[in-house]
C-alpha cells in the first residue's frame, strides 16, 4: 500500500475545477430563474410523488428488519 502524501489537496482546488464550478452555478441560476413558472406548476405533484417513493425505499420493505417478540 502507498502511503498517502502530506499535499494532496482537495479536488475543488484546481483552477479547472473552481471554474467548472463557477459555470456550473450561474448555469444552474439561469436555468431556474427562466424556468421558474415550469418548475414550480409541478412542486405540489413531486410532493405528492415522493410520500411513495420515501415510503417504499426508506423502509426497505415490509418483509425485513422488523421483528416483534
Amino acid at each position: 500500500m502507498k502511503p498517502q502524501s502530506e499535499h494532496t489537496q482537495p479536488w475543488w482546488r484546481s483552477r479547472s475545477k473552481i471554474a467548472l464550478l463557477g459555470f456550473a452555478a450561474a448555469a444552474g441560476f439561469f436555468l431556474l430563474s427562466e424556468h421558474r413558472a415550469h418548475t414550480l406548476e409541478w412542486l405540489p405533484w413531486l410532493i405528492l410523488l415522493a410520500c411513495p417513493l420515501m415510503h417504499v425505499f426508506m423502509h426497505g420493505g415490509h418483509g425485513g428488519g422488523h421483528k416483534y417478540d
